[in-house]
């Protein structure tokens, strides 16, 4: 007598399932995002195209509005620089999966309290003007910062929300504080604007007529080569990467991680806040306060992080880009109509394009095979 029996029983694959892929090399990686970028790019051409407009002269205007004359070259640099140095900021914090989404705020109360400052300071030589107002810049932006900073170590508090709503802070403070006589601009009427600051607070420009710029440049080239070395090369930078890893790991090796948390979330902050301190002191504000300073870049900074991957030289190039895009596109509104809000949409496309590749990147979509049924039945004879 003989019973059929399997041998084993066999655990059938999911239809569809995503496995982690192996780390691909810098160039596989480098190919892939420019990709993404072009499909954007694409996308948003078809974007151009529906509201009736040539996508090729539209991109065609975006570049030439950056680079073909001096006065647009002037502007680009302008629009860069705080981008450049406020992703920084930003990326530090993010590093150690420390959501900073409060570089709006930490921007303007740099630039606060380094016109604050200037203003006290009175007819103080511009060298240690312009050196007092920067200190009062970092320490304004990572103060701000350290105050959500303590409450996440000490109470274990959401820092995505807290550095949300001390954005709206910060900015209301600015208004409020415009309507002070040690902010106001006085003897204008019902106009009420903030006043100058005196030439012993501007920064030292380089160039001369139209193409005249400050020295804010230098800060950002010399902050991504600061930002590299650091958290490649440095103890700091080591342990920043550690805690965005694992927060146990970091307690296993006797990191003080309640102290590293700190000591980012300032630093975060304080590269911020010198980003608009050398806003408010530098040209592109025309060495004046206002309600408008930052012009979103906390904002946009938040996407250029995410894009770059949180790399310094990654930031660089990526705010070159989104400075073109954005410099430029208020040029082909002036010469084709088009609304610079447009830019807005071909950023946002970027980022989802970029954030899809990233996915590809780290893993796979795997589809089960159909298998042939084999029809063999193996049996086990009993005697």
């Amino acid at each position: 007598m003989s019973n059929p029996k399997k041998n084993s029983s066999e655990v059938k694959e999911p239809l569809i399932r995503i496995a982690k892929r192996e780390k691909m090399s810098g160039g596989k990686t480098l190919l892939f995002y420019t990709l993404a970028i072009v499909i954007a790019l694409i996308i948003g051409g078809f974007f151009i195209l529906l509201i009736g407009k040539n996508p090729f002269i539209y991109y065609g205007k975006v570049i030439a509005g950056n680079f073909t004359n001096l006065i647009y070259l002037k502007h680009f640099i302008e629009k860069i620089v705080p981008l450049i140095i406020t992703s920084l900021g930003i990326s530090v914090a993010f590093r150690m999966k420390f959501w900073n989404i409060g570089a709006e705020g930490q921007f303007i109360m740099g630039a606060l309290m380094s016109s604050t400052i200037i203003f006290a300071l009175g007819n103080t030589p511009g060298w240690i003007t312009v050196i007092l107002a920067l200190v009062f810049g970092v320490l304004g932006g990572g103060v701000y910062a350290l105050i959500v900073g303590l409450l996440k170590v000490q109470l274990n508090s959401n820092e995505t929300l807290l550095t949300l709503m001390l954005n709206y802070i910060a900015l209301y403070l600015l208004g409020f504080l415009k309507k002070t006589n040690y902010y106001k601009q006085l003897g204008v009427g019902a106009f009420i604007d903030f006043k100058a600051l005196p030439r012993n607070g501007w920064l030292a420009t380089l160039g001369s007529g139209v193409f005249t710029i400050d020295i804010s440049v230098f800060f950002a080239i010399g902050l991504v080569a600061f930002i590299f070395f650091y958290i490649n090369y440095t103890k700091q930078g080591y342990e920043i990467n550690v805690i965005g890893d694992s927060i146990n790991t970091a307690k296993y090796a006797g990191m003080n991680v309640k102290g590293i948390i700190l000591r980012t979330v300032f630093m975060s902050g304080a590269i911020i806040g010198l980003a608009g301190a050398l806003q408010v002191m530098g040209t592109a504000s025309n060495h004046m306060l206002s309600t408008g300073i930052t012009s979103g870049v906390g904002w946009t900074g938040i996407i250029i992080a995410w894009l770059s991957r949180l790399n310094p030289v990654g930031i660089l190039i990526t705010s070159i880009l989104m400075g073109m895009l954005e410099n430029g596109s208020s040029v082909a509104e002036s010469a084709m109509g088009i609304s610079t809000a447009s830019a807005d949409v071909i950023q946002g496309l970027i980022l989802f394009t970029v954030l899809a590749m990233d996915f590809f990147l780290r893993y796979k979509v795997i589809i089960r095979k159909k298998e042939k049924k084999e029809n063999s039945v193996t049996e086990e004879v009993v005697k």
